[in-house]
């Protein structure tokens, strides 16, 4: 994860993309409000999606 965070911060979008999607996969809510808070819009979808989630389980 850190190798990518240092692709995607020098702008690599694929590395910026495999963030999101791993995020995504482990539930990482900390990394992707990080990559949310940068502009990533797909962050923010999965975000949405995983709070969206944990909601509705409660």
């Amino acid at each position: 994860m850190d190798d990518l965070r240092r692709l995607a911060d020098a702008g690599s979008t694929d590395a910026v993309a495999e963030l999101v999607q791993l995020a995504g996969e482990r539930h990482d809510v900390t990394e992707l409000r990080r990559l949310a808070d940068a502009g990533n819009r797909d962050a923010a979808d999965v975000l949405a999606e995983i709070l969206e989630g944990q909601d509705s389980t409660r």
